[in-house]
């Protein structure tokens, strides 16, 4: 596993402690001569769109192109609508422009052009001072080296003109709750040794500000005495925020951590029911498998019952007659070999269940054959392993939602989910086992000869479809009449009172008697 791209540092941590990769920074190609300003905080929204706004008017002045990057749509459509009011030329670059988002990308470096973008991480396209000269030359109907040269000298033009009046200009509505999108917008400008410059608006009403680092500043800010409209810059500012983002992706990093850590635990779990999955579908004939599974599952069943080294008094032998019969349809008469037959113990009488069992899957083979025995096998535990397995992982679901709140017993809720998971597992495989077993048993087969017979015998009947008309039979005065008849119910007698007695002659009131069932 490996990757490049330009933000890993600040994750680097986190690679190293879940994936085990190091990251390493590679010098940049040119000089980096960006200029990145400090931030700068205002006490309301309001105020830092005010600024923004101000701020786009001076560059746009000095010919400057601007990326405005927001946290998202709301806040880009904000923007958008104060540049509107002002009558200022913009772009828009979020999720509801995807289809114009090359154009815009493409003249996003163009003197005074400004775009508002949302989220710039994972664009794959730079911004060009000065405008795409590969956009504006796609866009020639034919090849023509005079038009192309052109083209050439008034990108050029455009181009040193941008690069004089300081390169292209990040400005940041708002902190994201990670340093490496940060990094993202800024690392927009300033590529491969172009000018350029960064500055972040904030206020003490943004998300991040609010939950971290708001009171600390606020109280910074009303020490200074400042006044509406006034914002602070200082490199201390800065620091703090900084620090509330790594709270933020700490927070983050944690949750992570919590979902790897449990996953890992049904990850191993996946790869036995997988591993066994894989070698299923690769076998061809799995009768040896099958066998072993069938004496488990008897074994198992039997000492249920009938515990090892247990006298005769403790044998369950009617519930191990029920569990036979009615999970495989085994009727055994084993009261009657035990009665009979005194040399019939516990190990001899589980060697005969298990001789009973392999006999009725030996004959159901009989019949359909052994290749196709061998195909129903493989079917019949490809179904029940996947059928158990979804059960499974719904069941692992509801133990992760509920096993949190074991921490108020003061246990450790990992180490009891993965206790539980673990049991769970175990009675996974068991269950498997059984119901392969269980269904072998109670499947009903036949000849291939006798199932032909059956159907030249009694065909598939046709079946015929047809709308039911507003006037159905059902209610056709005559189909009615006809059912129902002419009759029409008559009491015998008069109707009996509920504090009346009872006609039965109990001496009871009709209503603590007879009249109870009525």
């Amino acid at each position: 596993l490996s990757g490049m791209t330009g933000t890993a540092d600040t994750e680097a941590f986190e690679l190293q402690q879940i994936y085990g990769l190091e990251v390493v920074v590679i010098p940049t190609h040119r000089p980096m001569i960006r200029k990145d300003a400090n931030d700068l905080v205002f006490l309301t929204a309001e105020e830092k769109y005010e600024a923004i706004i101000k701020e786009i008017q001076a560059e746009v002045e000095k010919g400057r192109p601007i990326l405005v990057g927001t946290a998202s749509i709301d806040t880009s459509e904000l923007v958008s609508d104060k540049l509107k009011a002002l009558r200022i030329p913009h772009e828009v670059l979020n999720a509801k422009q995807h289809e114009r988002e090359a154009h815009i990308v493409a003249n996003a470096g163009r003197p005074g052009a400004v775009t508002i973008a949302t989220n710039m991480a994972g664009r794959g396209t730079d911004i060009v001072l000065g405008g795409s000269l590969e956009e504006e030359l796609r866009q020639l109907a034919a090849p023509n080296p005079e038009a192309e040269q052109k083209i050439r000298a008034l990108w050029q033009k455009r181009h040193d003109a941008v690069v004089a009046s300081g390169g292209l200009h990040i400005l940041g509505t708002e902190r994201h709750e990670s340093r490496r999108i940060d990094n993202q917008l800024r690392g927009r400008s300033g590529r491969q040794g172009d000018p350029g410059s960064s500055r972040f608006f904030l206020s003490l009403e943004d998300t991040l500000m609010r939950i971290f680092a708001s009171e600390r500043v606020k109280g910074m800010m009303q020490r200074l005495g400042m006044e509406k409209g006034q914002a602070i810059e200082a490199g201390l500012v800065s620091k703090s925020i900084e620090n509330a983002q790594r709270k933020v992706e700490a927070h983050n990093y944690d949750i992570r951590k919590h979902l790897l850590e449990y996953d890992d635990v049904a990850n191993d779990q996946r790869k036995v029911i997988y591993g066994q999955r894989n070698e299923l579908l690769e076998a061809d004939d799995i009768a040896d498998m099958i066998a072993n599974i069938r004496e488990d599952v008897v074994d198992t069943l039997f000492s249920t019952h009938v515990p090892a080294g247990s006298v005769d008094e403790q044998w369950d032998l009617d519930g191990l007659y029920k569990q036979l019969y009615t999970e495989f349809g085994l009727d055994l008469p084993i009261k009657q070999w035990l009665a009979t037959e005194k040399n019939l113990y516990e190990e001899t009488l589980r060697d005969r269940i298990q001789e009973q069992v392999a006999a009725v899957l030996t004959n159901k083979e009989e019949m359909i054959s052994a290749p196709n025995m061998r195909r129903l096998e493989r079917d019949v535990m490809l179904h029940v392993l996947d059928t158990e397995w979804k059960e499974h992982l719904a069941a692992m679901d509801y133990l992760r939602q509920s096993v949190g709140l074991r921490g108020y017993a003061q246990k450790n809720p990992k180490q009891e989910y993965k206790r539980e998971a673990f049991e769970m597992f175990e009675q996974l495989l068991e269950r498997i086992k059984h119901d392969v077993v269980a269904f072998l048993m109670r499947i009903q087969l036949q000849e291939p000869q006798a199932a032909m017979e059956e159907l030249e015998t009694h065909p598939e009947q046709p079946m015929q479809f047809t709308h039911a008309d507003a006037s159905s039979a059902l209610a056709d005065d005559e189909v009615v009449d006809a059912v129902l008849g002419d009759d029409t119910f008559k009491r015998e007698g008069d109707k009996v009172g509920r504090n009346d007695l009872c006609p039965c002659g109990s001496g009871k009131k009709y209503k603590h008697c007879h009249g109870k069932l009525s």
